[in-house]
């Protein structure tokens, strides 16, 4: 019998969106940072779709303040629209807890949720809550609606060969906590859309050696990088850089004529935050390949 061990995370998705009714024409369907529905003809936004959820022990430790978790619940969720160059807007909140939850605890959760949401202008419209068994893990689950322009989508499919990646801010070190104090871009997204768009990007959570095969993927490309000039986050290695996961960062694709003025844009724009040239999208069946990253099912490292 077949596990998901023995399969991973993307395998699995793939078999299990194949078993369900689709939606016949997305903007974006399964795959990407967010899902993306045409509302039709005459809107100028398109509406955007994401769900995420954190579990006590895989996404958090025993120790970890509850406003923490609150926060990065909303976070993790608010970088994926940021990744699609949109914006969140309303938010459902699901709890799963122990009975044996402080009520306390539980407050500090949600404030941690409200200060997040009130960072990025966005409300929560509603949720649930229930119970697990005694003794059990807490599951906070986020889903959560935005809009983007329709001139401003960037996707993950839509790299081509030659052009260059490029990383924001450093990478690695999440083991370390870094996880739990990451700001969404969503302030540079905004820039990035309206300046100098990328033709690809998405957020790296699980790492870069787990997400950009999968922007590559994407885009039918193979890729090249030059792990010399990964920006390494002070006290971690290339190794953790790649394969740490929950960066929250943007990895992009732009035309390599178009590189010069967007780090010129950025560094007037955001000098505080590097943009850094790490590698670019090749012919696919050509380029490198990168091992580690995070997996559900399977996170040995």
């Amino acid at each position: 019998m077949t596990t998901l061990r023995e399969i991973g995370e993307d395998r699995l998705i793939e078999r299990l969106v194949g078993l369900v009714p689709s939606d016949s024409a997305p903007a974006a369907g399964p795959g990407d940072d967010c899902a993306v529905v045409d509302p039709g003809p005459g809107h100028e936004k398109l509406h955007l779709l994401k769900t995420d959820a954190l579990v006590g022990g895989v996404h958090y430790g025993s120790d970890t303040p509850a406003w923490a978790i609150g926060w990065k619940a909303v976070a993790r969720v608010v970088s994926d629209f940021a990744a699609m160059g949109g914006k969140p807007e309303r938010f459902l909140v699901t709890v799963a807890l122990p009975p044996e939850t402080e009520v306390s605890w539980a407050e500090d959760l949600y404030r941690g949720i409200g200060d997040c949401l009130k960072a990025f202008d966005a409300v929560l419209a509603g949720g649930e809550t229930s119970s697990v068994p005694p003794g059990s893990a807490a599951v906070i689950s986020v889903a959560a609606t935005g809009s983007v322009r329709r001139e401003h989508l960037v996707l993950r499919s839509s790299g081509k060969p030659g052009q260059i990646l490029l990383v924001t801010g450093t990478l690695g070190g999440s083991l370390r906590g870094k996880h739990l104090d990451f700001t969404p871009r969503i302030k540079e997204t905004e820039w990035l859309v309206s300046t100098c768009k990328p033709t690809a990007m998405m957020d790296l959570s699980d790492g870069l050696a787990k997400d950009l095969p999968r922007l590559a993927a994407a885009s039918e490309c193979g890729y090249e990088v030059d792990e010399s000039a990964l920006p390494l986050t002070p006290g971690c290695s290339v190794a953790e850089a790649l394969g740490d996961g929950e960066d929250f960062e943007l990895l992009i694709a732009i035309e390599p004529e178009r590189v010069a003025t967007l780090l010129a844009g950025w560094n007037k724009a955001f000098p505080e935050l590097p943009l850094t040239v790490i590698g670019r999208l090749v012919d696919l069946g050509t380029g490198g390949t990168l091992t580690g990253g995070w997996d559900h099912f399977t996170p040995e490292r």
